[in-house]
């Protein structure tokens, strides 16, 4: 176990945190909103962490698989108890377990939260609270291996443990390469979604935050009301962003390379499309008593199909009043997320594509037991390792859901309010249904269920393996 890159790599992460807090830290000066104080109090003890971290850099730099995960887990772990000390500081959370709660589900994009009035929250901590879901979308390691010249080749081991997806690949042959194209992709949406918002009459604080968190597929929201008091045009912007932050970001860079026929051939891409539309298209006509006129109903059901299936958890709508038929609809969403590859969270469409190509495989082979069949995606044979991680994932992911689901069943709410906390944070999605619905919040459960509800978050973000391999003692074993 190489334990000095892991630290080394820690205090990097921890002092680009610290130049993260900049932001607010500006924004405070600018709104003189009394936190200023707070937010240099958090950045000089960051850069005091983490320089005394990697003040000198180890010899040898080589990190493999195992080194990559735990730097991974113990990464979101630091950024998350670090950022936690601004909403701490500050007074706006007076408990750390609920700042640590809040910060976490920032980082991770989940965007749940215990805050029952954001409105009065000062302004740069609202800036810090919707940045955190920036930082966390595309992954703070994710930018640590494009600044930083870590153990050349080998620290593809921290995007592959940090990236969502079955599988991850490297966009060009240079990981520091592949690294810089996913930011500048990332960074040039963001931009131009705030652009879009500007234009639409929405000032630059409120623009700049609902980017932030659209990018990150994370879903605070500065008003109270999420996304209801703002205009058509503004909720169609955004409604048009989450989804494409929902695709794969690889898509992107075949389309900047002319190679359009590379991302239009995407099965995953292609099921992504046609789960959202024909989901908008049931809502719509299950809905379509509620609302004034069709176009109300088809711009709602849009923006809602398309903030849960990308786990951003906006909202315009009370949708927990809704039919049960069109609520069933968008639990089902949560647990299929967004694509490999993109900022969203949940199971992944490429994985719930290779599962049904797989029960079509064994229902076949059960018929005619000598013939043999082979998955495909993309007209290329699915390897036997990839299926072999996605049906592990499965079987990770019910047993935790579930033990989550028994855990938090102490505190004695109802099954629906249970049963939807433990997937919207399993799957970095916000909201659930009735207590933990769209205009509510999480901070009726005990302090014991927001930890396991954090755990549920970070092994969301982190697609489960890095977490558990953190926790496991044959980790540790030489």
């Amino acid at each position: 176990m190489n334990y000095k890159i892991i630290t080394y790599t820690l205090g990097w992460v921890l002092n680009i945190e610290a130049l993260c807090l900049g932001l607010p830290l500006l924004c405070s000066l600018l709104y003189q909103d009394g936190c200023a104080s707070t937010f240099l109090i958090s950045i000089l003890l960051c850069v005091f962490v983490g320089t005394f971290l990697c003040f000198r850099a180890p010899k040898n730099k080589e990190m493999f698989a195992k080194e990559g995960f735990i730097t991974v887990a113990l990464s979101w772990l630091f950024i998350s108890i670090f950022g936690s000390v601004p909403f701490y500081i500050s007074g706006s959370i007076p408990e750390f377990h609920n700042a640590f709660f809040e910060t976490v589900s920032g980082f991770t994009t989940t965007g749940a939260s215990i805050l029952t009035d954001v409105e009065i929250l000062p302004k740069s901590i609202l800036l810090w609270r919707s940045f955190t879901h920036w930082i966390g979308g595309m992954g703070v390691l994710v930018f640590v291996v494009a600044v930083l010249p870590l153990s050349g080749g080998q620290n593809f081991h921290l995007i592959k443990a940090e990236s969502p997806g079955p599988s991850v690949n490297k966009l060009v042959p240079k990981v520091k390469s592949t690294a810089k194209i996913l930011y500048s992709i990332y960074l040039g949406l963001t931009f131009l979604e705030f652009i879009f918002l500007l234009l639409g009459k929405m000032n630059w604080f409120e623009a700049l935050n609902i980017s932030f968190a659209t990018a990150g597929t994370g879903g605070f929201g500065i008003r109270n009301s999420s996304l209801a008091e703002y205009s058509s045009y503004c909720q169609s912007v955004i409604t048009i962003f989450m989804l494409m932050f929902g695709i794969d970001f690889s898509v992107y860079y075949l389309i900047i390379l002319k190679k359009f026929k590379g991302a239009i051939r995407s099965d995953e891409i292609r099921t992504y499309i046609c789960i959202v539309i024909v989901s908008i298209l049931l809502i719509s006509i299950n809905c379509r008593d509620l609302y004034l006129s069709a176009a109300d109903n088809l711009r709602t059901s849009a923006l809602q199909v398309a903030s849960i299936i990308t786990t951003t958890g906006f909202a315009s709508t009370d949708f927990n009043l809704w039919p049960e038929f069109s609520k069933t609809i968008l639990v089902i969403l949560m647990f299929i997320g967004g694509c490999a590859g993109s900022t969203a969270g949940g199971i992944k469409v490429s994985r719930i594509i290779i599962l049904m190509k797989t029960i079509r495989k064994e229902i076949k082979v059960a018929a005619h037991p000598k013939s043999t069949h082979k998955i495909t995606m993309n007209n290329r044979v699915v390897e036997h390792q990839t299926l072999r991680a996605t049906n592990v994932f499965i079987v990770s992911y019910l047993v935790i859901f579930m033990t989550s689901l028994l855990l938090i069943s102490v505190d004695n709410f109802g099954f629906t309010t249970n049963f939807t906390a433990v997937a919207a944070t399993m799957n970095n999605i916000g909201p659930g249904l009735d207590a933990v619905g769209p205009t509510q919040n999480f901070a009726l459960f005990s302090p014991l269920s927001k930890i396991v509800l954090c755990f549920n978050m970070l092994i969301g973000r982190l697609e489960i393996f890095p977490m558990l391999i953190l926790f496991s003692p044959f980790t540790w074993k030489k």
